[in-house]
């Protein structure tokens, strides 16, 4: 699937515009969207918020991972700096994340995808699986197994919880501990500090969760996961509208558009999936309308 074959020179500059606007929007808004969940369970302090609570604060979480994904390929914002210190101080760090790290392995990634190489196989390549064993999956997430697990690899001298890096030196860390911490503190200067354990339960459970069913979703049981053409070994889904809030943060659904050509900022995906449908590129591909339909595809009876 050449470039050349579906965009014209005046179009990949469109697709691959970059704007501060539109940055900066997808940022604060993630970031308020935060503070009106704090806000919301501050005010109404019961089970039935907190619950509510979890899962939007994990989508959040998510919606601020991929934020890290657009700023590790320099897509974000027009500025490199802007990428670099935006990227990891409001949006890796607050999730136990470290942007370089996360960059290198997930540039690896492209590299391979479509090849026995690729790091990040082991997500995804043993599907369709089981109903049973997808189920033990999700039970290990929601309990925080997973979460945990993942949080004793940080300790140990991982650079991150997303990619199979080793951590330089232990600066990454401190930085990851350092901002949460700062987090605690503006909570309590408002008197909520027990907020963050939301921020805490809900890192460990919901966003573990989000962060596997995105990655089944984006490559696992694909037309062909050892085809370099990423119409075939990656996967893009039309979300329901509320899915967007949960599993399908900042665009991150047109997953097959961003590996087409991965320069597009995500705010601009939509519009390059409607350009490759126009073209005739997605003909004769399995189209996915919401995210049960492709979990009912990758787990069998």
């Amino acid at each position: 699937m050449k470039i050349k074959n579906y965009l014209s020179k005046d179009e990949i500059a469109q697709f691959t515009a970059k704007s501060d606007f539109h940055g900066w929007r997808l940022l604060i808004n993630n970031w308020l969207a935060i503070v009106a969940i704090f806000v919301l369970v501050a005010n109404y302090t019961n089970p039935l918020t907190i619950l509510i609570a979890l899962p939007l604060l994990g989508g959040r979480q998510l919606g601020l991972a991929v934020l890290m994904h657009e700023c590790g390929h320099r897509s974000l914002f027009k500025s490199t700096k802007l990428n670099d210190v935006l990227g990891q101080w409001l949006c890796a760090l607050p999730i136990m994340n470290d942007m370089p790290s996360y960059a290198r392995g997930h540039l690896k990634h492209h590299r391979a995808a479509g090849t026995e190489q690729d790091p990040d196989l082991s997500n995804y390549q043993a599907y369709p699986i089981p109903r049973e064993s997808f189920r033990r999956k999700i039970i290990r997430d929601l309990s925080g197994q997973t979460g945990v697990k993942l949080l004793s690899y940080l300790v140990k001298g991982a650079a991150t919880s997303m990619s199979n890096e080793k951590r330089q030196g232990i600066t990454p860390l401190l930085q990851q501990l350092a901002v949460q911490l700062v987090m605690i503190f503006i909570l309590s200067l408002f008197g909520v500090a027990w907020l963050y354990l939301l921020w805490a339960v809900a890192y460990l459970t919901a966003f573990m969760l989000f962060i596997r069913l995105r990655q089944v979703a984006e490559h696992a049981a694909v037309p062909d996961l050892f085809d370099l053409d990423p119409r075939k070994n990656t996967r893009t889904v039309v979300p329901r509208w509320w899915e967007r809030a949960l599993l399908a943060p900042n665009m991150v659904n047109y997953h097959m558009e961003h590996h087409f050509m991965a320069s597009v900022p995500c705010y601009r995906l939509r519009a390059l999936h409607r350009h490759l449908r126009g073209m005739g590129a997605l003909a004769n591909m399995p189209e996915f309308i919401g995210y049960s339909a492709v979990f009912s595809h990758v787990v069998t009876a």
